[in-house]
């Protein structure tokens, strides 16, 4: 083969990148290539991360004498454009299983078949990819334990290594990495694959062998902080679960990443995951002032409020806090998960389809979960996982002077101190 594409959509890296790694290996030269679609105008803070982790991959081609072609269109017409212009062989892209990458897929599949290139899809955005583990009864799994089991047992892909070098055509211009926009999150990550990585061995060399234990307390922040890098392919999957797995705290980590692979499979599966539920369920209740207030983390409901400020502030949330306000939203005001569904969304750095549905889902008792009544008392769970408050003061300040004993009901201090606190009412009462 003497010319290929690479099409990078959400594997930006180079560390284990199949596509890259089988068209460096099949093609004399290749062509690194992204394309920024005008119809998917992504929100601020995804958008300013995805320009990071393009600068990053751009520098790491350079590095290995490549470049990174950037183009500004339809995907699948700009590849056959730039197919043309090289005389190209053939074209290489990561699978995906959202509504729009499905469309991508099928409209370059479409065109390179009618334009002669070869086009080969490729695994790499999950550990184990969707469709290759399925229950006995056909289908896909509904249910995470026994997905989790047959997760554990299957042997995993291979694991490509970095090309040495990429020999590319000549190109005549490379194009522009995308602006990094304004109104981000203050506090937002910075993308890229070189922060992914140095990210994941600091946390593993120092958190890891405590993440059974502790990344369930909101004020520790133990968790590795990989979503974002995940959802953007910074860093790989399966990478990450081999560098995890035989190292003390490593099972428990990897059922978390076996959890995001399961919500890949279901939603492979049912492609509405993010607008229809995939469970029946009773009517949702309107509340304008409730979703106002839910937005701006001034429910009154201390943990909540702390939850939503921290994705306000970083484009990042707890796990844990995740669940918490999105039961909060969706069962003790009643509103409709795809409204959280979507706040979440234009804020999250990591707003996957997948795992942010997926994950709406269960707690609404819509989707995956085998307790669809559950509801996750707010009370109960500042108890449990900010007994000290630490996460609360951190996240709203105006309660940051509060012992323990109010710092989680600040209502039941005398009005007059409440009042001096500058915070609210809760907007529901609590039992």
């Amino acid at each position: 083969m003497e010319t290929a594409i690479v099409l990078f959509t959400r594997d930006l890296r180079l560390h284990d990148n199949p596509a890259l790694h089988l068209a460096c290996d099949q093609a004399r030269q290749v062509v690194p290539m992204f394309v920024v679609d005008p119809a998917i105008a992504g929100p601020p803070n995804r958008a300013r991360f995805l320009a990071e982790s393009l600068g990053d991959l751009r520098e790491a081609l350079r590095q290995r004498q490549g470049d990174l072609v950037i183009r500004t269109g339809d995907p699948a017409a700009e590849v056959i454009k730039m197919a043309a212009d090289v005389q190209a062989d053939a074209v290489f892209v990561a699978d995906d299983v959202s509504h729009y990458a499905t469309r991508r897929r099928q409209n370059l599949a479409e065109d390179c078949e009618k334009h002669r290139l070869e086009l080969t899809v490729t695994p790499g955005l999950t550990v184990v990819p969707p469709g290759q583990l399925t229950p006995a009864g056909g289908g896909h799994y509904r249910v995470f334990t026994p997905y989790w089991r047959a997760w554990h047992a299957t042997t995993w892909r291979r694991h490509y290594p970095v090309p040495r070098s990429v020999t590319m055509p000549e190109i005549k211009t490379a194009g522009h990495l995308p602006a990094r926009p304004g109104g981000t999150s203050p506090d937002l990550a910075k993308g890229g694959e070189t922060e992914g990585r140095r990210r994941f061995t600091g946390w593993r060399q120092r958190q890891l062998a405590g993440y059974d234990e502790h990344h369930d307390d909101l004020a520790g922040d133990e968790t590795s902080r990989l979503s974002a890098y995940l959802r953007f392919g910074c860093v790989s999957p399966l990478e990450v679960a081999i560098g995890a797995r035989d190292r003390a705290g490593g099972e428990e980590y990897c059922r978390q990443l076996a959890w995001r692979d399961f919500f890949y499979q279901v939603t492979a599966a049912f492609p509405e995951m993010a607008r229809k539920n995939y469970r029946p369920a009773g009517s949702w209740h309107e509340d304008a002032e409730a979703l106002q207030a839910w937005r701006e983390g001034r429910t009154g409901i201390p943990i909540v409020d702390a939850g939503m400020r921290q994705l306000a502030a970083e484009g990042f949330m707890h796990n844990r806090a995740r669940m918490i306000t999105a039961s909060f939203l969706t069962r003790n005001l009643g509103i409709d998960w795809r409204l959280g569904y979507r706040h979440f969304g234009e804020l999250l750095a990591d707003g996957d389809v997948a795992c942010n549905a997926g994950n709406w889902q269960w707690v609404a008792g819509t989707g995956n979960n085998t307790r669809p009544n559950r509801v996750m008392n707010p009370l109960r769970q500042a108890q449990r996982f900010d007994k000290a408050g630490e996460y609360v003061r951190r996240y709203v300040p105006e309660l940051a002077s509060l012992d323990p004993g109010y710092i989680q009901t600040p209502w039941r201090l005398t009005d007059g101190h409440r009042r001096q606190l500058g915070y609210p009412d809760p907007i529901v009462e609590l039992s």
